[in-house]
């Protein structure tokens, strides 16, 4: 069974890379959602086994509640930013973080750090 992966990303262009990318890896990808509503609606939904989440999203908004969701639920996650290497909130601190951009081999490598998100 493939690993359901959700990209929470407000850029087009680098959620498809992100979609690319997890197919590739043989995981299947949910989304992408580009909102905190969006994500906290398809976190409701469930089945997610992990997730990959941009740090600042359109509209000023922060994934910060997205972040904090996710770890309530003990849903691992990957964290992917532009503009800064500290993640802002303290839910941040000890993620995975992905600098973009990046590379097949550093999103490789931070996702095998999940060994929940493995394929079977």
């Amino acid at each position: 069974m493939q690993s359901r992966i959700l990209i929470v990303e407000d850029d087009p262009l680098v959620a498809m890379m992100l979609e690319g990318l997890l197919e590739a890896l043989d995981r299947q990808a949910l989304g992408p959602v580009d909102s905190v509503q969006a994500a906290l609606a398809q976190l409701d939904e469930g089945n997610i086994d992990a997730a990959i989440v941009d740090v600042h999203l359109a509209n000023g908004e922060t994934s910060e509640p997205v972040a904090e969701a996710l770890a309530a639920r003990g849903i691992p996650f990957i964290v992917t930013t532009g503009g800064f290497i500290a993640p802002p909130g303290p839910v941040f601190a000890g993620r995975p973080v992905l600098l973009k951009p990046f590379t097949m081999a550093s999103f490789e490598q931070a996702l095998s750090l999940f060994e929940e998100i493995s394929p079977s």
